[in-house]
């Protein structure tokens, strides 16, 4: 057991670099609390990525922190925003964000992302295409869906051509959480 912020794994398993993971989340830290003049957002919090090195920290947990994090960071941003421009401002906002989405969301299961490059791993389609099927349902039809589930969703590996390049839905799937993230 680490006498850091998370509980690390065995020296048998990988966890995130207890160093790095601590100096973020001080930094994060100081940053929420005005102590250092700097601009932190959500999406620099899910853009963070730590080395992952035997003994480190359970990535369950800190991932966990992270996606908890992201949420106080856009909570934050919404307030003063909404302060400064107003409620509707926000929603017009967000509702450009979903635009940006939307567009993909209506081309047909199987083609809405480009295809891997041959020998290079992808997203099974089915896969990607039912999770983009949730974000119409949640747009279109008021369905329940939740940052966290968009950010928590899996998609199994469909390798070259067959599969769904991961750049082009890790990005899009970015931007979804973006925008729920604003609504919750």
């Amino acid at each position: 057991m680490s006498q850091g912020m998370f509980r690390t794994v065995s020296r048998l398993r990988s966890g995130y670099a207890t160093d790095e993971v601590d100096e973020f989340f001080d930094h994060a830290r100081r940053v929420y609390e005005a102590q250092v003049a700097e601009a932190l957002t959500g999406r620099d919090v899910r853009s963070i990525a730590f080395d992952v090195v035997r003994g480190g920290y359970s990535i369950r947990a800190v991932d966990g922190a992270l996606d908890r994090l992201e949420a106080a960071f856009v909570a934050r941003t919404r307030e003063e925003f909404v302060a400064q421009h107003g409620q509707q401002a926000w929603m017009d906002q967000l509702a450009d964000g979903a635009r940006t989405l939307y567009g993909r969301l209506t081309r047909p299961d199987g083609e809405r992302f480009a295809p891997a490059h041959r020998g290079e791993p992808g997203y099974e389609p089915a896969d990607v295409d039912a999770l983009c099927q949730r974000l119409v349902a949640y747009f279109d039809r008021g369905e329940p869906l939740t940052a966290q589930a968009v950010r928590s969703a899996t998609f199994r590996r469909r390798g070259g051509r067959r599969g769904y390049a991961e750049g082009p839905v890790d990005a899009f799937c970015d931007r979804a959480v973006e925008v729920l993230l604003g609504v919750e």
